[in-house]
């Protein structure tokens, strides 16, 4: 099992940054980078490449309807040739509320531009002269106002033919879709107690149509840290966030994040979050946020219960576990999880 940071991307990114760097030393395998419709992920992640040594850097994520698959693929060969080979690629749909309300593009078939994305950059890599035609078409033909390109491969030669690909992915269909073609998993919200009823099926449905040759799927999913008597005070801080997606990341009926708390068993207080969120009272939905939920999300308490949390978690499939130090001494949380986990 690895350990990853998430990078906190809400702030001062230099200080994020520094923060990661010291971290790096604690035995981090990985830091992940959120974009969403703040700073653009690729330039944090090429600052961290050149101010790292170690530590795998991973998008998390792009959505594959802010950029073309030539481009996401060019992104990924170019962080992956500055760090070294270090590069991650995670990817999503996204959902209605950003891709709408930032990118202003239609939410139109997420599952198959995502299948398509990746298959795409996999060609890349692999310097291959790529014609597609589906969703994308390579080269644009004439009828859809094209005519005068070719099929062209990467003017550069990436330093990996492979760059793993993690796919963030929620409901079904989607999870299906990353255990069968991707090479790691991002669920975000994840409840390690009752992972295996929400998404098992899916699982095991795409797994049975995986190419055995790309390996077991990895998983990245995790919570805030924090190691200490009194650390369990720490939950709290994941109220807002939990909110944040349950109750604000998309409209009425169309909120993955709101269903996939319904799917947990928290249907009452999803619909409460959500009334409040969507009527700005951002406080009274966090405070709606049932302490279960905070406690199943987060890994903040005495040492031992930390480590049954790390447990809970590797038991439910978790290959990375991703974290976000809250406590007094982050160092010392991630050195001492690291620790457990080597």
């Amino acid at each position: 099992m690895e350990i990853s940071l998430q990078l906190d991307h809400t702030g001062d990114a230099r200080a994020a940054c520094d923060a990661a760097v010291a971290l790096e030393p604690a035995g981090l395998d990985a830091i992940w980078v959120a974009e969403a419709w703040g700073f653009d992920s690729a330039t944090i992640m090429g600052y961290l490449a050149a101010r790292t040594e170690r530590s795998a850097i991973g998008s998390a994520i792009v959505n594959v309807f802010s950029r073309t698959p030539a481009l996401i693929a060019q992104t990924a060969a170019g962080l992956d040739a500055v760090s070294g080979g270090r590069a991650l690629l995670g990817l999503g749909a996204s959902g209605p509320q950003v891709v709408e309300g930032w990118h202003g593009l239609p939410y139109e078939k997420p599952l198959a531009r995502t299948r398509e994305t990746v298959g795409i950059c996999r060609r890349i890599w692999r310097r291959e002269t790529v014609e597609h035609h589906g969703l994308f078409d390579l080269p644009l033909p004439p009828e859809k106002g094209g005519g005068h390109g070719k099929p062209l491969r990467m003017l550069t030669r990436p330093v990996r033919r492979e760059i793993p690909v993690f796919l963030a992915a929620l409901g079904p269909a989607n999870v299906e879709m990353a255990a069968e073609i991707a090479d790691g998993w991002l669920p975000h919200l994840f409840l390690p107690e009752k992972a295996h009823h929400v998404w098992g099926a899916p699982l095991a449905a795409g797994a049975a149509k995986r190419d055995p040759a790309r390996g077991p799927l990895r998983t990245a999913a995790g919570g805030l840290l924090a190691i200490g008597d009194d650390a369990a005070r720490f939950r709290d801080k994941a109220r807002a966030q939990i909110a944040l997606y349950v109750g604000g990341m998309g409209a009425r009926g169309r909120n993955f994040y709101h269903d996939l708390a319904v799917a947990y068993g928290y249907g009452k207080a999803a619909a409460e979050i959500q009334d409040l969120y969507l009527a700005g009272r951002i406080r009274d939905a966090a405070a709606a946020v049932p302490d279960e939920f905070c406690e199943l999300a987060t890994l903040c308490g005495p040492e031992g219960y930390v480590r049954d949390r790390v447990a809970a978690f590797r038991d439910a499939g978790v290959t990375m576990l991703n974290v976000t130090p809250v406590g007094p001494d982050p160092f010392r949380s991630v050195a001492t999880v690291k620790g457990w986990l080597t």
